[in-house]
């Protein structure tokens, strides 16, 4: 197998085409990575990124999530420390949009439409990029409070506060709009998704650091004892090759909807009909819904320990009363407590329906079959396909979300409750293993396109699901 694979990576090269594709888009991607370790000026990236090496997960979950897509630049105050969320940030509210504004619905749906929303997000990425730049600049300067156990100075001359503050963010801002546009000229010159190769380098960056965790789990030094051995590393593989096999398999699955064309004539030609399918994937929503979980989760924690604390400097005993009630609540709501774990579930399943409610419009998809003479078998055109396919993706989308489910929480558990280290459990589960999966999966289809069209094997022989489901 491996021999295999060995031989189809060298035809990659074979091909004049797709060699020059590739080399491409490795060399973007080390771009990519000298962004996320030059540091800004002015800034004492050095001490903060000290910290995190010194306190792995430190701040919040969210803080940790966000620094994990930006491939570590946002801990070492680099360029690229706002990463290329804010341009996917615009992208989806763009989408979200076309979805409820008739205008823009209307526009997607035109000629030339799609570039124009293209260009609409591209406007946004600069004004979330401007806003979200000012606010981190403004937040560098006191660090203790998104940096809990952070002592140090951060900004190097306060004197020159607010050039610091125009430098930072426009600064930030250029980094980002550099790594959008290296993103689409790896989508247009190179091979796979640029954006969310982007990402995806990121997250990789990340492995030298699991591997340093993972050797000190089986190999602490001298004088500490180690709380893990052999049995634990067997069932760690396997649970890496069962995550893994899991999230290929659901993010390939798909329901296949038959769906029959009549024969019909237009001017003087005449198309026979015929059979094909329409196919509806499982995952629907992709990654969307475990993000916005994780976002919003944040809040009400925060909050009800902020309002605690408040309440519980209060000289009235009913409001210390409710100060210790917030505190209980806050709790309760920590990352790995039963309550957040079980929010954290029933919002995967809100967002994942959410998603599949503002993105798939059936009405649409049954109005273009009716107009091109195309049914599905046993269901009439129009009204009745329409609720045929919206009761089959609400079933669909429910064990899609269930894996969703699964996936996000795994590394919660193997963080927070089996004490294994972060750095190596972000990497059996969650954001981390569904984005890299289904971003490597699109890029090996590309890869075995061009190899195909040259007669060469690709790489997923095998990786066809035949399942229905």
């Amino acid at each position: 197998m491996l021999a295999s694979l060995a031989n189809t990576f060298s035809n990659c090269f074979k091909i004049p085409e797709l060699k020059s594709r590739i080399i491409f888009t490795l060399i973007v991607l080390a771009i990519c990575r000298l962004e996320a370790v030059v540091r800004i000026p002015g800034l004492n990236g050095k001490a903060l990124a000290d910290f995190f090496a010194q306190h792995a997960g430190a701040g919040s979950s969210m803080l940790g999530m966000y620094s994990l897509f930006t491939g570590g630049a946002f801990e070492h105050c680099a360029l690229g420390a706002l990463g290329i969320m804010p341009y996917i940030s615009a992208t989806i509210i763009v989408q979200l949009l076309t979805a409820v504004v008739p205008t823009l619905s209307k526009l997607a749906r035109e000629e030339g439409g799609r570039s124009k929303l293209i260009q609409y997000g591209r406007y946004l990425t600069v004004l979330l990029c401007l806003g979200q730049g000012l606010f981190m600049a403004f937040q560098w300067e006191r660090p203790g409070g998104i940096f809990q156990g952070f002592t140090g100075e951060l900004v190097m001359y306060k004197s020159w506060i607010w050039w610091y503050r125009i430098q930072t963010t426009l600064i930030l801002t250029t980094g980002t709009m550099l790594l959008m546009w290296l993103g689409e000229q790896i989508t247009e010159r190179g091979i796979g998704n640029g954006v969310s190769l982007v990402i995806t380098i990121g997250i990789l960056a990340r492995l030298p650091q699991a591997a340093v965790s993972l050797k000190d789990m089986f190999s602490p030094p001298k004088g500490v004892p180690s709380t893990f051995n052999l049995g634990h590393a067997i069932l760690l593989v396997a649970l890496l090759a069962f995550v893994i096999g899991v999230v290929i398999a659901i993010t390939q699955a798909q329901r296949k909807i038959p769906v029959q064309y009549a024969q019909r004539a237009v001017g003087r030609k005449v198309y026979s009909g015929g059979t094909s399918f329409l196919p509806l994937r499982v995952n629907y929503a992709g990654v969307m819904p475990v993000i916005f979980a994780q976002a919003i989760l944040m809040f009400p924690q925060k909050l009800f320990l902020m309002a605690g604390n408040k309440f519980a400097e209060s000289t009235s005993q009913g409001m210390k009363l409710i100060g210790g009630l917030f505190t209980k609540v806050a709790a309760a709501l920590n990352e790995g407590q039963f309550w957040y774990l079980t929010l954290y579930a029933l919002m995967i399943l809100f967002f994942s329906y959410f998603w599949v409610a503002t993105q798939f419009n059936e009405l649409q998809i049954a109005d273009d079959l009716k107009k091109n003479g195309g049914y599905i078998p046993g269901v009439r055109p129009g009204q009745q396909t329409s609720e045929y396919l919206h009761n089959i993706m609400s079933r669909i989308t429910l064990a899609g979300a269930v894996f969703l489910t699964v996936i996000a929480v795994i590394p919660i558990i193997l963080y927070k409750i089996l004490a294994i280290p972060q750095a190596v459990a972000q990497f059996f589960g969650g954001t981390s293993m569904l984005i890299m999966v289904g971003v490597l999966l699109d890029t090996m289809r590309q890869m075995e396109t061009h190899l195909l069209m040259r007669h060469y094997d690709g790489f997923l022989k095998k990786g066809k699901l035949r399942g229905r489901f």
